[in-house]
């Protein structure tokens, strides 16, 4: 029989349950408050651009004809939301440039209203036991999926490096998924977010193995200069290819394949700034006059591939052998994402 009703509360209904004493953010059963100041800041950042919240889940109980809310879960939520207005941190600039500089109390006046306005889900629960509590508890954090690696640093990261490769990742998605390199079904496990994030590290660092992503995310957290020149090169170098290929084209190139649009990315981008790690080559202007050639070219080198895996087998002399051996095996290891840029930005340079 249900025994709880879905409800919303205003952040100022939580405020002054806070400071009347009729909240209760320490039972038990819940986990103490360990969240980062940057956890805190993101989740702020959420509230302030209007956009949803996980659920809380409370249990309300009569003490002397008071109604008394405890938090089964959502306790650091509320923590940091309270934490916010009570002036003990700014939102990171990473999150909101907007409202970085200011603390609750010196917002302006509107965004102050529309914060203690903004409505949070809560299930309450009524007329359970402390044994029926910490049932719920226990079942809210068994039914979970094992995170995957990109899962696992989107929880463990909240910096400019994070903000850059998700908001290209967003960015980008539609495309990724139209010209067949992730699916939609990937995207649920944040493939794009993968792949941005491997992308970006690359007009950073140069070319780096796929096992380079988490240092990435480490190294670069607090780096925004160099995240934010990072994300105005992958904008163009993007549109460069969305130019050379419209997502249902690339399609049907082997350039959909990942490990190739890795390299297809890479090497316009060696082609047009260098990248750290590669052999010096003159950059190359790529523009409307040329992009035809370009494509040629490309086209030559997906044909190419097909033709020689198909009779899987090449002469002792074919100069796609290095390449098409780099992009049959081990083809996120550093060695072999070098060898094709560099094979495929001789072939873009030769066309023009």
């Amino acid at each position: 029989m249900k025994n709880f009703d879905t409800r919303a509360y205003n952040i100022s209904d939580f405020l002054e349950w806070s400071q009347t004493g009729l909240l209760e953010l320490s039972p038990k059963f819940q986990r103490r408050s360990v969240w980062t100041e940057k956890a805190k800041s993101y989740l702020v950042d959420t509230i302030l651009r209007g956009k949803p919240i996980p659920k809380i889940l409370i249990t309300q109980t009569l003490n002397v004809g008071r109604n008394v809310r405890t938090v089964v879960d959502g306790q650091q939520r509320l923590r940091a939301i309270l934490s916010y207005i009570n002036g003990d941190f700014k939102v990171s600039r990473a999150h909101n440039r907007e409202f970085s500089s200011f603390y609750f109390d010196d917002l302006p006046d509107e965004i102050k209203s529309e914060f203690l306005q903004y409505e949070i889900g809560v299930d309450m629960l009524f007329d359970l036991s402390f044994e029926d509590i910490l049932d719920i508890f226990a079942r809210l954090n068994t039914y979970s999926v094992k995170l995957n690696p990109q899962e696992l640093l989107n929880a463990q990261y909240l910096g400019y490096f994070k903000q850059a490769a998700y908001s290209l990742g967003f960015r980008y998605v539609a495309y990724f998924i139209e010209g067949g390199v992730v699916s939609e079904k990937e995207v649920t496990r944040m493939s794009e977010a993968e792949l941005s994030s491997d992308l970006l590290g690359s007009l950073i660092e140069g070319i780096q193995p796929k096992k380079h992503i988490p240092t990435l995310y480490k190294k670069y957290d607090d780096d925004e200069d160099n995240c934010n020149d990072a994300a105005e090169k992958f904008d163009n170098v993007m549109t460069v290819i969305g130019e050379i290929y419209p997502s249902e084209e690339l399609k049907q190139t082997n350039f959909h394949r990942i490990h190739f649009f890795y390299t297809l990315f890479t090497s316009i981008a060696h082609c047009i700034y260098g990248l750290e790690n590669l052999s010096d080559a003159p950059r190359t202007n790529i523009n409307n006059n040329n992009i035809g050639q370009i494509r040629n070219s490309l086209d030559e080198i997906s044909a190419r591939y097909d033709e020689v895996t198909a009779r899987d087998a090449l002469a002792p002399n074919d100069e796609y052998r290095d390449f098409i051996d780099a992009s049959r095996r081990a083809t996120t290891d550093l060695s072999s994402r070098k060898l094709r840029t560099e094979f495929i930005c001789k072939k873009i340079r030769d066309a023009m």
